[in-house]
């Protein structure tokens, strides 16, 4: 991983610069879950999912198509943060959920929950500056779950005309729906390009 000088200044967590970091394609991470040192990281390769295109695994249109879930978006995304800090290696510390939490207030971060049987079964969270949407993490507790999570992200977004969604990273998980790897130059490009829509995620 490409990674800058990491900043611990308190100020970089504040609502306007955290959402400034963002805008310029940086996302923070604790180092650990008890840390109280966050970094903020601006890697040389990302990597995006461009939309209109996107890639749905045929393994997962059955459950796509099953009618025992239920999809919700930012109706508790602070308990998705909360389901996603549970990991036992977790880089979602106690100063970043509060410092997420006043995103949720801000209408800046939002959510997409799976429910079944009025339980909450998968979900993720990111966040939504105009076009561009920055993915954070996910948690399943339900098999399949978080990717319908993904898919259902994912339609919202192309049917809003966001330009990008940013997922950092390709994971095991994010291959099948496929990203792509763009230097960071090009990824400030569409940046830049979002950043013209007028995109409300609600």
């Amino acid at each position: 991983m490409n990674k800058e000088e990491p900043d611990y200044s308190d100020s970089l967590l504040e609502p306007e610069n955290i959402l400034q970091l963002y805008a310029m394609g940086a996302f923070p991470m604790a180092e650990s879950k008890e840390s109280d040192k966050v970094n903020w990281y601006l890697p040389k390769i990302r990597t995006i999912i461009k939309f209109p295109k996107f890639n749905i695994p045929r393994s997962l249109n059955k459950h796509l198509q099953s009618d025992d879930y239920e999809v919700k978006y930012s109706y508790d995304p602070e308990r998705v943060i909360h389901l996603c800090a549970e990991r036992e290696s977790t880089w979602i510390s106690p100063r970043l959920i509060t410092a997420y939490r006043n995103l949720i207030e801000l209408d800046f971060l939002h959510s997409v929950e799976i429910y079944r049987n009025n339980e909450i079964a998968g979900g993720l969270y990111g966040i939504s500056i105009k076009g561009a949407f920055f993915g954070e993490s996910m948690f399943t507790k339900v098999p399949q779950s978080s990717k319908i999570a993904l898919v259902k992200l994912m339609e919202r977004l192309r049917d809003r005309g966001y330009v990008l969604l940013d997922v950092q990273y390709i994971t095991d998980h994010l291959a099948m729906f496929g990203p792509i790897e763009i230097p960071l130059d090009e990824f400030k490009s569409l940046l830049k390009t979002a950043y013209t829509k007028n995109i409300s995620f609600l």
